[in-house]
């Protein structure tokens, strides 16, 4: 069904350079653990609420500044436990949950059950308008809380008890065996007092139980985040501290690594992968991540769904030389697209090589034929939005509409529109602001098919920007998100990918490697699975 239907077999989710002041960033006096690691980010899109953040650069500091109950292992991704001492069910539906004694907030606040609950029913209230409510939607009442239409009837979801300072419980709607390995997700971490106190002044510099705390931040410039020396867990941050430098263009950050002035590049730009070997040598870094790329459609716009638009986005999909692009563009460190979710799941984890058929394939004739069949593209040209400062989007962009242009035989049927920030690009999308396609990556936050799914073509999904919608699709994820078989669960996630196969809500492109460079300065880099740098990792020589 539609509306804020939720997630209940896996949750989801789970982008003007700075002129460098000092060599790396930051000296490394103090001793062992103390350095300062420079490397390179993009501000994010919201302030850094852990119930409003579901994008990537947003996500780099959660991780950084916040421990949830559990934790996804930087190598695998499995969910292992953090701040939980057990999460216990009988019936994968009623989990009681006790939290490790000995935890606090960087502040000195004790963390307690009631840090989690207060924190959640946060998150979910309709009147906190937080983009993540819709991953507490499978706990019970939250359609009191965060009604489809109307005001809310409840201030907390019914399905939180708070038991002891150590304990509380957890109801869900109905059985849901692998709930657990969702709570990693940075949308259940704890909240401290402060949040609640003065909201305004939490925002500005947030306190979290993370390894690193926020020393300073200045929108378009930096944050630095420091070493919290308190830090309870076992991944204690082996440095003394991050600062993470904007750069509204990654070439000028690659500039920057290979002068001296900084320690990490996390997102190598097109332009220098032909290059980063000779350059970086064992320093740079390419290995396969959950990540694909692709374009999405704005169904908000009636030109977009009248009846034989479908073959005009199939056209379109078939008019993209995606192995020439990943060739010559990012030099193979891209693999052509042929579904919606990411090798890295393999076959058991749902990944279905081909299931996109001949419309992932280049075949120049038939994509005019289709293009032509559906009536053309609305308005007689295709702009392609992305936002310009970082991920080399400009030059496969760019690439991209030369692939369609020349396979239609028509000049500029489309065009390039760079939006200058991360930010504002997704400010826009998010709106429903876009008049055209654009590029809709989708990092994942765990190895699961869902992940890759309903965030972004369920409807009303809080990463479905283009708000495509599809009953008998819909149906499908909710049939799935309600199966406690995890091989069946897959198996009908699988059926629902084949609809999108059909309608092109959006075109999939390809599937993205984790690039990354470092400086000498610095060693222990490594990206997860997710292609983020495990920074508390990382040591400054």
């Amino acid at each position: 069904m539609g509306g804020a239907t939720h997630a209940r077999w896996a949750a989801c989710a789970v982008t003007v350079a700075l002129a460098a002041t000092a060599c790396g960033g930051g000296g490394s006096g103090g001793g062992a653990g103390s350095g300062i690691v420079s490397s390179s980010w993009g501000d994010p899109q919201n302030p850094l609420e852990p119930a409003n953040t579901n994008e990537v650069q947003g996500g780099k500091i959660l991780d950084m500044i916040f421990r949830g109950l559990k934790r996804y292992d930087p190598r695998t991704g499995k969910a292992e436990d953090m701040v939980a001492e057990s999460i216990e069910t009988e019936d994968a539906r009623n989990f009681t949950v006790t939290i490790k004694d000995g935890w606090t907030f960087s502040n000195g606040e004790k963390i307690t059950a009631k840090s989690f609950v207060d924190a959640w029913n946060y998150g979910a209230h309709l009147d906190n308008n937080q983009k993540n409510a819709y991953f507490f939607g499978y706990i019970e009442g939250y359609d009191k809380v965060h009604p489809e239409k109307g005001e809310p009837s409840a201030e907390t979801l019914s399905g939180l008890k708070v038991v002891d300072d150590r304990t509380f419980t957890v109801r869900l709607s109905q059985k849901f065996s692998t709930w657990p390995d969702t709570l990693g997700y940075p949308a259940f971490a704890p909240l401290p007092k402060a949040f609640y106190d003065d909201r305004e002044a939490w925002l500005s510099k947030p306190v979290g139980n993370g390894p690193y705390t926020v020393d300073s931040y200045t929108k378009g410039s930096q944050m630095s985040l420091r070493k919290w020396e308190e830090y309870p867990g076992d991944d204690k941050a082996q440095n003394g501290g991050v600062d993470m430098r904007v750069y509204t263009d990654n070439n000028t950050a690659y500039t920057d690594l290979m002068a001296g002035n900084l320690d990490l590049v996390d997102d190598v730009p097109a332009a220098q992968l032909k290059n980063a070997k000779r350059d970086l040598g064992d320093r740079y870094i390419n290995t396969p991540a959950g990540i694909i790329q692709t374009l999405a459609f704005p169904f908000y716009d009636s030109e977009w769904t009248k009846p034989g638009r479908e073959k005009v986005r199939r056209g379109i999909s078939m008019a993209i030389n995606r192995e020439q692009i990943t060739e010559t563009i990012f030099q193979k460190t891209r693999t052509p697209a042929s579904d919606w979710t990411s090798p890295v799941l393999g076959a058991d984890g749902g990944f279905q090589k081909g299931l996109c058929g001949k419309a992932c394939e280049y075949d120049a004739a038939e994509a005019r034929k289709l293009v032509e069949e559906g009536g053309g593209i609305p308005g007689g040209r295709l702009k392609v939005t992305y936002n310009a400062d970082t991920g080399s989007h400009k030059e496969w962009v760019d690439a991209l509409c030369n692939s369609v242009n020349k396979a239609l035989g028509k000049d500029k049927a489309c065009i390039g529109d760079p939006v200058g920030t991360f930010a504002d690009f997704r400010g826009k999308a998010s709106k429903q602001q876009l008049d055209g396609a654009w590029r809709a990556g989708w990092q994942m936050d765990y190895p699961l098919i869902q992940n890759f799914l309903e965030p972004n073509y369920f409807t009303d999904a809080p990463s479905n920007d283009g708000k495509y919608s599809d009953e008998e699709f819909d149906r499908l994820v909710n049939e799935a998100n309600g199966e406690t078989d995890t091989a069946k669960a897959v198996g009908t996630f699988q059926d629902a990918e084949k609809i999108l196969a059909e309608d092109m809500p959006a075109i999939p492109l390809w599937y993205q490697n984790g690039s990354a460079g470092y400086s000498e300065r610095v060693s222990d880099v490594s990206l997860n699975q997710f292609s983020v740098p495990v920074y508390d990792q990382i040591k400054v020589e």
